[in-house]
């Protein structure tokens, strides 16, 4: 869900929803206490207690005392001037937030309230002999305070004036009314903490929670700790969670990057120690010779050239292996310096052959070229690298030939659109396992046995790098025991030549 959207949902959770449950609550609470009311007060009308009208409600409340009163004037008029049956009546108009005041004659007999002003008996309406008064309300205004005044007329046995007034306080709600306020109050507030509590829960867990999983993620990344799992649940398309998404890719690519540059330090710190292997070879065959002419023990013509030559061959292969060094940074670096020209397939190769040839006769091995090109096939290719891709192939097998009697073959085929080259030796083999790998930097198959066939172990993966930047393949077959094979494929170049009537079009 998208974080605009939950903004909306929480902006209609937070305003419509606590509306219509107070409005909800309300009601039926409305409802239950006027019923209530009704039945406590045996009331036969409908009542509403919110109307703000206290008039009407006090009025409905006396009105069963007011007929009661009646009748008893029409039955015994002179008990009302007995003491203990109005106090009887009083209670009742308690219960009913009125009290009682009797007045006979002129003189107030009875008084149901202790504390009563006299200043309302003056307010008090007169003895009216046609009884307008009877069962008729009025209102008498006592400064902040107002009363519901009702009055009942009669004569008493013995023909005095008698005036009843059932007197209500209308300035204040009555009980039930407060408490139905309280209670909605109450209602309404618990609805908006629920609705809150509720609206918090929901917002931390969509919006906080992952934020906080994720500063956590940060802190963890910021001390150096990248082997943990961001756990979010990335399944949801809002923007928290893609942020979620974006930050656990970066740390896996962090990650791998960080590991990369551990391989990479690890790789350079083993490839330093190959050279420094290599390097102390043939510095020390060419200290040994040279002491050995220094001391005369070259002491024929022959000898001493015996010992030039190895010398020379020692220094070579210290700046064959510098060389390469130095193109194995360029690689890094993607700083390879190539020269592409046109080169014919056959002359080329046959060239390369003849060059190595004369090394691989000294060393005792068995160089085998076969052409299956036309004399015409041309490629594409810095001369000076494809030498290079030569070579280092050649030097790879005469590294691990085993046999008495080693050989090497080369062989130059035609397959379509491309010219594929096949270098096989007869030496031991590659393992199934290790043949995928071979290509790949500073790889070895065997580093205890390898290490003292010396070598920087790029050798294979500066040969891939060459030939994948002159747009080719390279790949290996092998069988333990009995040889390898280095096979890659470069395309032919075809000129396309337009005749004067396409020009023309």
């Amino acid at each position: 869900m998208k974080l605009r959207t939950r903004l909306g949902i929480a902006f209609i959770t937070i305003t419509l929803v606590p509306m219509l449950l107070i409005y909800l609550a309300f009601s039926l609470l409305s409802t239950y206490q006027m019923r209530a009311f009704r039945e406590s007060y045996g009331l036969a009308e409908q009542v509403d207690l919110l109307s703000g009208n206290s008039m009407q409600i006090f009025n409905r409340l006396t009105q069963g005392s007011q007929k009661a009163i009646r009748e008893k004037i029409s039955t015994d008029p002179d008990s009302f001037a007995d003491p203990a049956f109005l106090d009887t009546i009083n209670q009742e108009l308690k219960q009913k937030y009125a009290y009682l005041i009797v007045r006979k004659g002129h003189v107030f007999i009875y008084s149901g309230k202790e504390d009563e002003s006299s200043e309302i008996y003056q307010h008090l309406p007169d003895y009216d002999e046609a009884g307008n008064n009877f069962l008729e309300g009025g209102i008498y205004l006592d400064g902040d305070t107002q009363h519901l005044i009702k009055q009942v007329d009669f004569r008493y046995s013995d023909g005095e004036e008698g005036s009843v007034f059932i007197i209500s306080s209308v300035d204040d709600f009555i009980p039930e009314v407060k408490s139905m306020f309280l209670e909605i109050l109450f209602s309404g507030i618990m609805i908006l903490l629920l609705t809150g509590v509720v609206l918090t829960g929901w917002v931390y867990k969509a919006l906080l929670s992952p934020l906080n999983k994720l500063q956590q993620a940060t802190n963890e990344i910021k001390n150096g700790n990248l082997d943990f799992s961001l756990d979010v649940d990335m399944d949801n398309d809002d923007e928290i969670s893609q942020l979620c998404q974006d930050f656990e890719e970066m740390r896996m690519r962090l990650k791998e990057t960080t590991e990369e540059k551990v391989q990479y330090d690890k790789e350079s710190k083993e490839l330093i120690s190959n050279i420094s292997h290599d390097l102390k070879t043939p510095i020390t065959a060419i200290k040994g010779y040279v002491e050995g002419i220094l001391d005369g023990v070259a002491s024929s013509p022959e000898k001493l050239d015996k010992y030039i030559r190895t010398i020379y061959n020692k220094a070579n292969d210290m700046d064959r292996l510098i060389d390469e060094l130095t193109f194995y940074s360029k690689i890094d670096t993607n700083k390879i310096p190539y020269t592409f020209s046109k080169i014919n397939v056959a002359s080329y190769f046959k060239d390369c052959v003849e060059e190595v040839g004369l090394e691989l006769d000294s060393n005792n091995i068995e160089l085998g070229y076969f052409n299956y090109v036309d004399e015409d096939v041309v490629v594409i290719a810095d001369a000076e690298q494809m030498k290079r891709v030569v070579n280092n192939i050649i030097s790879n097998s005469v590294k691990y030939l085993d046999k008495k009697r080693g050989i090497i073959n080369i062989r130059i085929k035609d397959v379509g659109d491309f010219i594929q080259v096949e270098i096989e030796d007869n030496g031991r083999g590659i393992a199934a396992k290790d043949l995928p790998n071979i290509f790949d930097r500073f790889y070895r198959t065997d580093s205890s046995r390898n290490s003292s066939k010396g070598g920087s172990g790029i050798g294979l993966s500066i040969v891939r790098k060459i030939i994948e930047d002159h747009g080719g393949r390279i790949w290996a077959t092998s069988k333990e025991g009995i040889g390898t094979e280095i096979h890659f494929v470069l395309r032919k170049y075809q000129e396309v030549i337009y005749h004067e009537e396409n020009l023309n079009h």
